[in-house]
């Protein structure tokens, strides 16, 4: 069984910086892809930036020039540093995984608050 935990949410001013991680932990399985998305009161989850195993990566607009999705293999860790924050990032942030137990599938945290304040 595959566990994401997730830690470094909080409460910022806008302009501000914060960097979340995400460690990927359990037995037997190889990561392809980490990323995070969030999810905002009454709106729908949506993706925030993500990075393969191959190196590639994918940014939500709102976030480009912003946002750095990185990762730390050997930990199976994955980062978004934040910064230049504004009140609208404002959100539960979820860490996410697509990886192979062997079995495919996508794993998810339990989320960390983001709160930006103006």
């Amino acid at each position: 069984q595959v566990q994401l935990v997730e830690s470094g949410g909080g409460l910022v001013q806008a302009g501000g910086s914060l960097r979340l991680s995400c460690a990927a932990s359990g037995s037997s399985f190889s990561i392809n892809a980490m990323g995070w998305y969030r999810q905002a009161p009454g709106k729908q989850r949506e993706l925030v930036a993500r990075l393969t195993s191959s190196g590639s990566t994918n940014y939500a607009d709102s976030v480009k020039g912003r946002f750095t999705v990185s990762r730390d293999n050997g930990k199976n860790t994955v980062y978004l540093q934040m910064s230049s924050l504004k009140p609208e990032d404002t959100a539960v942030y979820y860490c996410n995984a697509d990886l192979w137990t062997p079995l495919y599938g996508s794993y998810w945290g339990q989320g960390t608050q983001v709160t930006v304040s103006s």
